[in-house]
């Protein structure tokens, strides 16, 4: 689905990463190489989009909408780069309101697409992972 929501406004600015940059998912401690010259896409999420680079890379995060920023399942919290992060919008901000255990870094993994102009640090909330699927 490629974090195509028709119901919503598409995020003003996505600026797109031109040098390798690194994210570091926790608490699994996987650390992924994003390389601008080699993308890498699950079309899960914003293209460069955290969920999408996590799925790809054999990461797990949970996402119940198929990362079209409908729900706050792929809730995480960026603990290192967040300013390199593209802004939220609105919408993303509504959906947010309904995840547990907020802080002043959360996000939605669909909607977060980092600009690779520092490394990042990701927490995936433990009540957000699935440790048991169908």
């Amino acid at each position: 689905m490629a974090g195509i929501n028709p119901y919503i406004q598409a995020p003003r600015s996505v600026e797109k990463s031109t040098q390798k940059f690194r994210i570091t998912y926790l608490p699994e401690g996987k650390t992924i190489t994003v390389d601008p010259a080699a993308p890498i896409s699950s079309a899960t999420g914003l293209p460069g989009s955290i969920l999408d680079i996590a799925l790809a890379s054999g990461v797990d995060i949970d996402h119940a909408c198929g990362g079209v920023c409908a729900c706050s399942t792929c809730h995480i919290i960026v603990e290192k780069g967040f300013a390199s992060c593209n802004p939220s919008t609105e919408e993303e901000e509504d959906q947010l309101e309904k995840a547990p255990g907020l802080s002043s870094n959360s996000r939605l993994a669909c909607q977060c697409v980092p600009n690779g102009s520092e490394d990042l640090i990701i927490r995936v909330p433990s009540w957000n992972r699935n440790l048991v699927r169908e």
